[in-house]
């Protein structure tokens, strides 16, 4: 029986999980904001909560928007040289992230349990090898069409709203292919193109009903103070270490969503 419903109101629901997924929520969100990967805590433990994995995956993008746009202002004094690129950038960030929203909303769910290992591992990956992938950024000069680029981006939005871990590091190995600025501009049009991609996302999964709302405002809350308290104390922690942590955590995650998938 799982220890979280859908029912949308409070009663009924165990207060024990409840805390759990706010505290969850901090954890995901403080994650975020030290080393990236929060979302391969935050997911596996709504799934593990009884959550089916393409409504978990709808609810864990909802729930923790708002440390994306926490981040984001924290960002935005970077803007003042990339915001140009914004202009073009955003109408295929939208468009790519309510195809990837549609895509999960019409993925069985039977599928979505044999695509969910696949997709907790390329994000591992991809956090194992952020810092090759951050050094690789700041050492290119804008070297392809910004045509590709723009298309680049659309895809990256499709995998945003379909999925989204680690879809900043994806981002930002792009706009190294065609934008020239530093890692903190270039981190700036991420961190607000992941807000209107989540945004996009969250707005398509409410009103496809795809969202356990009680759990993902529990989750949510966690979110928030997390996103608060992370950003005054993220200095005291290794980011380096955390990382690794994570990446043994996601490994861990891929092995036990795959014997889920393929011996239920």
């Amino acid at each position: 029986m799982p220890l979280v419903s859908q029912d949308l109101g409070f009663s009924g629901q165990n207060p024990l999980a409840l805390a759990a997924l706010f505290v969850l929520g901090f954890v995901a969100s403080s994650i975020n904001a030290v080393a990236g990967g929060g979302s391969l805590v935050s997911f596996p433990v709504l799934v593990a909560f009884g959550v089916p994995p393409l409504a978990a995956n709808a609810t864990n993008s909802v729930a923790l928007w708002p440390g994306a746009l926490a981040s984001a202002f924290g960002f935005r004094d970077q803007l003042a040289r990339t915001k140009s690129h914004l202009r073009y950038l955003v109408p295929p960030t939208i468009a790519g992230a309510l195809f990837g929203a549609w895509l999960l909303t019409h993925t069985p769910e039977r599928l979505f349990d044999f695509v969910v290992p696949l997709l907790v591992l390329t994000a591992t990956l991809l956090l194992a090898f952020q810092a090759r992938i951050r050094k690789a950024v700041l050492g290119k000069k804008a070297r392809v069409p910004v045509a590709l680029g723009v298309f680049l981006q659309f895809l990256v939005a499709v995998y945003g709203g379909y999925f989204g871990a680690g879809m900043g590091i994806v981002m930002l190995a792009v706009f190294g292919l065609f934008i020239e600025g530093t890692l903190h501009e270039l981190n700036a049009m991420k961190a607000w193109l992941g807000v209107a991609i989540n945004l996009v996302a969250s707005m398509f999964f409410l009103g496809e009903g795809l969202l356990w709302l009680v759990p993902g405002f529990a989750v949510m809350a966690g979110a928030i103070a997390g996103g608060y308290f992370s950003a005054r104390f993220s200095q005291r922690i290794d980011p380096d270490k955390l990382r690794r942590g994570i990446v043994v955590l996601g490994l861990a995650m891929t092995a036990w969503f795959s014997r889920a998938a393929f011996f239920p």
